[in-house]
């Protein structure tokens, strides 16, 4: 794919009005509609659930089936699916189509089949819980990846919770159990020898469904259907995808496993687009893409396991107005959890009003490995992690983040809200992030670097990609917002690196670090600022006010605010959560000008500055 330049791209954004200078308040995810007929070169498939696969699916009178049609369909053609359950799955598509409802139906993909014969084992008797079996031919037992490291995580995360099947009563997840001594109505168990599904609670009565596909939709550069690839992605609209074993949506592509131009990846299957969809219950990703020129737009990705959303190696990517909630429900340690994961050298990946919450056991958004030039905008973030746990110089891992930028280069973040985080943003071993304008609520930001890359990887190829072990440099961080309540004790910022990196590295990791305001409404004597660099022989500087850090450090925090106990003006409401300013904000007069590249990320046409992620108002 030739790909453009990122300007031209957010220039198109800006006159087509997405980009906003703070989230937007929404409307986030599906909105319900009613489609009108697509207007397409080719032809319309009509199917229904209880359509026939002999049947030519010209006419809503005679609906052919979603397999038959996903068969026939070539470039510039439609398919429209009447409402209803549709129980199914890998199904290959390589053609460029639309698929969208039939006026305001729902249609639903489920990977699932209802598990109708159930035999009682036990009905149970006093505290001993029933127990019912059924045979079941369908499963997908598997295993972690050879990289998860059993010594570290083992203790916490039995290997039964890496098979991928999964179980439903009446729509609610059971998770897994290893041995049937372990069961209750909460979970199931499999023996996967004499393929035999169990479970706790009386089927009678009760929609039980178990697994029955790995994936719904699989978007293939390969030959399928006797059909060569025409190398572009389907628009899918409107449509819910739901309780799949692998992946749900898969666009396959070229995974390079080492240093990569971006002419020379993503370009198997390029601008797949969904809109309006739901996809959750994934039972390891929801949207897996390879493939340049991906849109993922007003879209819920929820209840998923080790990734909600995984865009790898895949350049001029917008996701925009979506809701990203509750990825790993399983709680798998060791395995790097992300509601969204950016990886392995994707460039010019734009992540725009977005709604990230309620992620205890996940990061949020993570941009991980050799990605370039990303751009990471007004949106809000909230839950991820836990902000109860005490603060620990040692090290800034483990850690859950709502924004995580790891060994890459160039990011603007700008116009995000950060509530209620273990870290609402982590920059480390990475080079050029720009961070303006965002609102932090107890959610710490923290920007790290380690010695990580001098010596062999565990991952091998992947540090190779960011930049080396001294460029990690060139960060700014103006015109933030960062505030703690009455029960946030640990810093606001925190700047680190390793202790023995003290005498060595003697670059400050910002070039930047001004026009700040520090709010914290308690009388914590805790510092509101924590930095590891060499400052005057100390390798360690705790600093409780701005005046204390500009004294360290003269190009720092000069123009800065700080305030402890704090007590007047500052939002509309902090208990609504409405983050906007209040005149008087005595802390309003610390911002600077705000530098052109960041005005053409948040819409802006004027340098003059404000503090946080909304402008004061009166």
């Amino acid at each position: 794919m030739n790909t453009s330049t990122l300007h031209a791209i957010l220039l198109n954004f800006l006159l087509m009005g997405l980009l906003a200078a703070q989230p937007s308040g929404g409307p986030y995810g599906p909105i319900q509609q009613n489609y009108e007929l697509p207007e397409v070169s080719g032809t319309i498939y009509y199917v229904a659930p209880n359509g026939n696969a002999d049947a030519a699916g010209a006419s809503l009178d005679s609906p052919t089936t979603i397999e038959s049609a996903i068969s026939k369909v070539v470039t510039g053609d439609a398919i429209v699916l009447r409402g209803g359950t549709y129980r199914t799955g890998d199904l290959e598509l390589n053609q460029k189509i639309v698929m969208q409802p039939y006026q305001d139906e729902k249609p639903v993909f489920k990977g699932t089949y209802v598990a109708d014969d159930w035999e009682t084992v036990s009905p149970g008797y006093g505290d001993q819980p029933g127990l019912w079996k059924t045979d079941w031919s369908d499963l997908f037992p598997s295993r972690p990846d050879t990289w998860w490291r059993t010594e570290r995580a083992g203790r916490q995360t039995p290997l039964h919770k890496f098979n991928n099947d999964m179980v439903f009563v009446d729509g609610r997840f059971l998770q897994s159990a290893g041995w049937l001594n372990e069961l209750n109505e909460d979970n199931f168990y499999i023996d996967y020898e004499n393929e035999t599904v169990y479970i706790s609670t009386d089927p009678t009565d009760k929609e039980v469904e178990i697994t029955a596909f790995d994936q719904a939709l699989i978007i293939t550069p390969r030959e399928v259907h006797g059909k060569q690839a025409d190398g572009q992605g389907p628009t899918i609209r409107g449509i819910d995808f739901t309780q799949y074993a692998f992946h749900v949506i898969d666009v396959e592509g070229y995974f390079p496993e080492g240093d990569s131009d971006e002419d020379d990846h993503g370009n198997d299957v390029v601008g797949t687009t969904l809109e309006h969809c739901s996809i959750s219950y994934g039972g390891r990703v929801g949207v897996f893409v390879l493939g340049d020129g991906f849109s993922l737009r007003h879209s819920k990705i929820s209840d998923t396991s080790t990734e909600g959303l995984y865009v790898l190696a895949s350049d001029d990517v917008l996701l925009e107005k979506n809701i990203f909630t509750r990825n790993n429900i399983e709680n798998i340690t060791g395995y790097y959890p992300a509601a969204v994961k950016i990886f392995n050298q994707s460039h010019r990946v734009v992540v725009n009003d977005n709604l990230v919450i309620d992620h205890p056991n996940s990061n949020g958004i993570w941009y991980d490995v050799g990605n370039v030039d990303g751009v990471f905008t007004n949106n809000w973030l909230e839950g991820v992690g836990h902000t109860d746990e005490a603060f620990s110089g040692r090290s800034v891992w483990p850690s859950r983040n709502a924004f995580f930028f790891e060994i890459s280069l160039g990011v603007r973040v700008a116009g995000n809200v950060f509530v209620n985080n273990d870290h609402g943003m982590l920059i480390l071993n990475s080079s050029d992030a720009k961070i303006y304008n965002n609102t932090f609520v107890n959610s710490m930001a923290v920007i790290a670097r380690d010695r990580r890359g001098e010596n062999a990887d565990h991952f091998g190829w992947h540090i190779r990609t960011g930049p080396g072990v001294k460029e990690r440099v060139n960060h700014a961080f103006s015109n933030n917002l960062l505030v703690a309540d009455e029960d946030f004790e640990r810093p606001l910022l925190q700047i680190w690196q390793l202790p023995d990196m003290c005498e060595d590295f003697g670059t400050p990791s910002l070039t930047e670090l001004d026009h700040n305001a520090y709010v914290k409404l308690n009388d914590n004597e805790g510092p509101i600022t924590w930095m590891a660099q060499n400052i005057n022989g100390q390798c360690v500087s705790e600093f409780s006010n701005t005046a204390a850090v500009n004294r360290a450090i003269s190009d720092f925090a000069e123009n800065s605010f700080s305030f402890t106990d704090y007590e007047g003006p500052l939002f509309k409401s902090i208990d609504l959560k409405n983050f906007e300013l209040l005149d008087g904000f005595k802390g309003a007069s610390a911002a600077g000008d705000i530098p052109s590249y960041i005005q053409e990320v948040i819409n802006r046409n004027d340098s003059e500055g404000y503090i946080g992620a909304y402008p004061q108002t009166n």
